[in-house]
Parts: structure tokens; sequence; C-alpha cells
């Protein structure tokens, strides 16, 4: 009896704090139509709700905490947009800037050198607010070859764009100021050299997309090709790279103290990130994997759509833009609610928790992945890829084993150029079949779909959603419940 009472405590303890980080994300979103830049205001609220803080489980408590972390996520957000605010004045105008290099340029349209700054400084017009805060998409000529960390001086009109840059510059006049970069940098730039001069193309470019995330030098067929049988996530550096380093990781120091284990594991995810950049998704995903590592080593347990709900807090609060307008941001956290939270409900409801077959489990997870995501694609983008379960269930078991021997290429390729040909063939073979797959399919007729829906249809289609999530829940038997992966 009492093993239940503490048990129903975490639960109510658990819920609280969702809602609340709930209330942070729902002030953010006000943000962008509302103004609360008073700090003070924030101060007033915590001190009229105080009392009410120290009854749990109370309605008032729990309203009074909401209305807070609100309050908290409409300042912080309004903060924020007044740091964008010389943007609206610098549009369509032309500016000169000097910034850092936060991406490796690629060629794109017309022969322009493309990529991405970050700590922005405006010296052309001068003006008191110099400083520019978030990304701008820098396409132009001048030079050879930009990398991460060199810093430029660009100059061309600024016009406002979508996603999570805040502008873009384009047929810019590009300088190099300084060559910059770090070791890691370095590093990255001589392995995927080493792998694409040991994997013929397009093979070498797709293992770097499986291992790195980097998508930029993937010819254009390759990824229509992708996108048509719903194979583009592989490609896009994400959870699932980083379920691979943690799997990888416990298996290789099963044996170890269970500290070994976590310190292993969370020094690779760090490795990671500093070898793909902090994008949105690598970041959410990492923040994830951190927090489950340390569950794990305290032999606690994380309620999913907590993970989820930090994670989330965490990326949109140091970056509310994510929040605002980056629709792979929305697209990377569905897809992990789909893996984290139906999966596991499904899992408990119709299996009884009794372990499935590796394909059933990967058929389980891309099913409730597509189904949190699809109608988000289907609004914005207005496509349906058919094939997409059938390109998945073929390609996805082999990511890990392709990322091992595009690893193994790639430093041939480095260290023994003179048996790298030898050396990558296992990976050049495996790669070679995945893309033949995604090619094949991509020539279904009707393997993509013109489907576009409205703004009702989105919300009718996430409310059903979410109605049969429940329904599920509330069927699955208490001592499944209690043994499974959803609590």
């Amino acid at each position: 009896m009492g093993e239940q009472s503490n048990r129903k405590r975490r639960v109510n303890r658990s819920t609280f704090i969702i809602i609340c980080l709930i209330g942070l994300l729902l002030g953010l979103v006000a943000a962008r139509r509302l103004d609360f830049s008073n700090p003070y205001g924030i101060v007033y609220v915590l001190l009229i709700f105080a009392p009410l803080l120290y009854r749990k489980a109370k309605t008032l408590s729990l309203l009074s905490m909401i209305i807070l972390c609100f309050c908290i996520g409409l300042w912080r957000g309004t903060g924020f947009k007044k740091q964008l605010l010389p943007y609206q004045y610098l549009l369509k105008q032309k500016i000169t800037i000097s910034a850092v290099a936060s991406s490796d340029s690629v060629y794109a349209e017309k022969g322009q050198l493309s990529f991405d700054v970050s700590s922005i400084k405006v010296i052309d017009p001068i003006s008191k607010s110099s400083d520019l805060v978030g990304n701008i998409a820098v396409k132009g000529y001048g030079v050879n070859a930009i990398y991460k960390g060199d810093r430029v001086e660009v100059t061309a009109k600024l016009y406002p764009t979508r996603g999570s840059r805040q502008a873009i510059m384009s047929y810019s006049k590009i300088e190099i100021i300084s060559r910059g970069g770090s070791v890691i940098d370095d590093f990255r730039r001589r392995f995927a050299a080493g792998l694409v001069s040991s994997v013929p193309e397009p093979m070498g470019s797709f293992g770097l997309g499986l291992l790195i995330g980097q998508r930029t030098t993937l010819p254009e067929i390759v990824n229509d090709q992708l996108s048509i049988v719903g194979l583009t996530h592989i490609v896009a550096v994400s959870g699932y790279n980083l379920t691979i380093i943690v799997r990888f990781t416990h298996s290789l120091f099963k044996r170890s103290s269970k500290l070994i284990t976590a310190l292993s594991t969370i020094s690779l995810i760090i490795l990671f990130l500093l070898l793909t950049g902090f994008s949105a998704s690598i970041v959410r995903a990492a923040i994830v994997s951190m927090l489950s590592i340390l569950a794990w080593y305290y032999g606690r347990t994380f309620k999913p759509v907590m993970v989820l709900m930090l994670s989330a807090v965490i990326t949109a609060g140091y970056y509310p833009v994510y929040l605002w307008s980056d629709i792979g941001w929305y697209l990377s956290f569905l897809a992990f609610f789909g893996v984290l939270v139906i999966g596991p409900v499904f899992h408990s409801r119709f299996l009884r928790n009794r372990p499935p077959k590796i394909l059933l489990q990967l058929v389980i997870e891309t099913l409730a992945a597509q189904l949190m995501t699809l109608p988000l694609i289907m609004f914005i983008f207005g496509r349906l890829s058919v094939i997409a379960l059938v390109a998945n269930v073929l390609v996805v078991p082999l990511v890990s084993l392709a990322m091992l021997l595009s690893f193994i290429a790639g430093l041939a390729g480095i260290f023994i150029p003179g048996l790298a040909n030898w050396l990558s063939w296992p990976a050049h073979w495996l790669l070679r079949y995945m893309l033949d797959v995604a090619a094949v399919l991509a020539e279904v007729p009707f393997a993509s779909v013109a489907s576009k829906i409205n703004v009702i249809q989105i919300s009718v289609s996430y409310t059903l959603i979410f109605a049969v999530l429940l329904l599920w829940w509330k069927k699955i038997p208490p001592s499944v419940k209690i043994k499974g992966l959803v609590n």
C-alpha cells in the first residue's frame, strides 16, 4: 500500500512538472505576438502566488505554477525578440558584415559558395546595434573555399528567409579576414576527404551523410530519391545516430562499471556534437540521450514525455526561433515522440511487453514516427510517401553497419591511402545497395503523391492521434504499465 502511495505521488509530481514545462513553451509561443519586457513582472507574479506554491497537489498551486512558467517563457521570448529587431531595419539594404563561418562551404546554384555564419557584427552601415544574434545564410563569390571557424567579411543585400536562419545574403562579395577552425574541424575535413577518396561518389557522400549528417555534397537526384521513399532522416544527423552510438558503447563496456560506461557514452556524445555541429535536432537528441544515461546510472526512470519536454524547453528557451519557425525542430520532436511514446504504448497494449523481434520493433518505431510527422509534412510540403515503410524496413536495419564500415573507410583514406580501396570495398558494396534500393523504389508508380491538408485537417489529425493514444493507454493492464517502457 505504501509503495502504491509513493508511486502515485511520483506520477503527480511528474505530471506537475510536465504541465509547468508546457506553460513555459506556451509563454515562448505567445511572446511572438505579445510583449512582456519588464523583468520585475516575474518577481511580482512569484510574490503573488508564492503562498500557494507550498500547497502541493492543489489546483491553485498548479495554476499558480502554470502562470509563473508562462510569464517566464513570455519574458524570455520577448527579450529575444527585441534582440532580433536590428534585422528589421537592415532588410533589403546593402550591408557589410564581419562574421564567423559556422559550416564548411559547398557550391550552390550558379557556382556560388554557400555556408552559414554566426557571431555577426555589422560594419556598414554603422549603428548602435552593430551585433546581430542568430545565423545568416551566405551565398556568393570571391574565394575558393570557406571552412568552419574562418572569419569572413560579406557584402550584399540582406533578405528575410524561413527556418532557423534570420536572413540570407545572396550574390555576395566574400573576403577572408582570417583562417580559423579547431583540431576537430580539421580532422572532420580530413576524414571527409579520406572517405570520398576511398569510396567513389555518390556512395562517399552518402557515407558522410550517415555518419555526420552532411547532405550538402549529395547529388540532387540522390536527395530527391531519398525524399520520395522517406529515407531522408538517415542522412540528417539526428537521435538515430546517437542511439547507435549509445548502444555500441553499452555493448563495448558491458563488463565495465556503470560509471565508466556512463562517462564513455557521454564523452562520445560530446565528441559527436563537436564533429557534426550544434544543430537543433542533434542538440535535442543529445539532451535526451544524456538524461537517459544519467537516469540509468542512478537507477531511475524518466517518463518519455518529460524527457521530450525538458529538451524542448532547453533548446527553445536558448533559441526561441526554433519554436517560432523551424519546421525541422518540430519534425524532430514529433518523430521522437512517436518512437518514445506511441511505440512503447502500442508495444504494451498489444504485445504485453513481450520482447519483439528486431524487424517487428523496426516496423513499430517507423510507423510511430511517420504517424506523428505525416500530418505536418502534408500540411507544409503537401507530399505523402506511400513506399516509406518498405524502404525503411529494407534499409534502416543496415544503417549501423554502414556507419561502421564508412568510418573504417574514412580512417583508411587518411592513414593508409595505399590500402584504402581494399579496406573500403565492404562500405562501397553496402552503401551502393542502400542507394540502389532508394533508386528502385523511387521509380515505383505513385511512390510519392501530392496530398495537401489545411489547418483544420491537421488539427483534427493530431486530436484523433492523441485520443487513440489515450484510449490505448487506459486499456493497458496496470501490471503491464508498471513493467513497461511507458512508465
